[in-house]
C-alpha cells in the first residue's frame, strides 16, 4: 500500500485521525530490514488543553518541541527511562496534539521481531503494548522527528474501519491528569486480541 500522504496528518480533528489510524500499516525499515504491524489501538493527546499531554499549558521542553511541527513526524520519547513510546504529531504547526500507537498486530519481520524482543514464540505480547512493540520495529528515540514520508519509518494505508469496528475509552496510566484523565481518548478494533491490557479509568 502506498504511504499515507502529509494531508492525513494536519486534517481537523486529533481524535478522527487517532480512530482513522486503525487498521493502517505502521512501517520501519533499518538496516535494510522491513518489519511491520496493522495499527489496532491509538490514544489521543490534546495538546496545550488536555492535561494528560506533553504539551499542557503549552509546556515547551527539548523534549516536547517537535510536537509544535505540523503534523506527520515521529515524536518518540523514552518512557520510565527503559520504553521507547512511539507518537504520531498531528495538526498544523504550533498546534501540539499527538496520537500514541498502543498496539499492533504483526505483518511482515516477524522472525526479526522475535530476535529484538529476545522471544522464541509469537503471542500478543510481542506488540501489545506501546513499549513491545517500538522494540519489535526497532524503533527508538533515534527516530524522534524523522517525517512520516521518509524511508525508516512511514506508515502505508489501508480501507478505512466501519464505525461498529472501533470501540472507545479512556486512556492509561493518566490519573494524574484529574478530569482529563477520564475522556474517551483511546480507540481501539474491536475484538483484536493485539489490543493492549492497559486499563483506562472508570468514574
Amino acid at each position: 500500500m502506498a504511504k499515507i500522504e502529509p494531508g492525513f496528518y494536519e486534517r481537523g480533528d486529533v481524535l478522527k485521525i487517532s480512530k482513522a489510524l486503525l487498521g493502517k500499516l505502521l512501517v520501519t525499515e533499518i538496516n535494510g530490514v522491513r518489519t511491520s504491524g496493522r495499527i489496532v489501538e491509538t490514544e489521543a493527546y490534546a495538546g496545550a488543553g488536555d492535561r494528560a499531554s506533553h504539551a499542557w499549558n503549552n509546556r515547551r521542553t527539548n523534549r516536547t518541541e517537535i510536537m509544535y511541527a505540523p503534523g506527520g513526524v515521529a515524536y518518540v520519547y523514552l518512557c520510565y527511562g527503559i520504553h521507547h513510546l512511539f507518537n504520531v504529531v498531528v495538526m498544523g504547526r504550533d498546534v501540539p496534539h499527538a496520537v500514541l500507537v498502543r498496539g499492533l498486530e504483526p505483518v511482515e519481520g516477524i522472525d526479526v521481531m522475535l530476535a529484538r524482543t529476545g522471544k522464541t514464540r509469537v503471542d500478543t505480547t510481542l506488540t501489545a503494548g506501546p513499549g513491545s512493540l517500538t522494540k519489535a520495529l526497532g524503533i527508538t528515540t533515534r527516530l524522534n522527528g524523522q517525517p512520516l514520508t521518509g524511508d525508516t519509518v512511514w506508515i502505508e494505508d489501508a480501507p478505512a474501519l466501519r464505525p461498529r469496528e472501533i470501540a472507545a475509552g479512556t486512556r492509561v496510566g493518566v490519573a494524574y491528569a484529574m478530569d482529563d484523565a477520564y475522556l474517551p481518548y483511546r480507540f481501539w478494533i474491536q475484538d483484536s486480541p493485539w489490543v493492549s491490557k492497559g486499563k483506562g479509568l472508570t468514574r
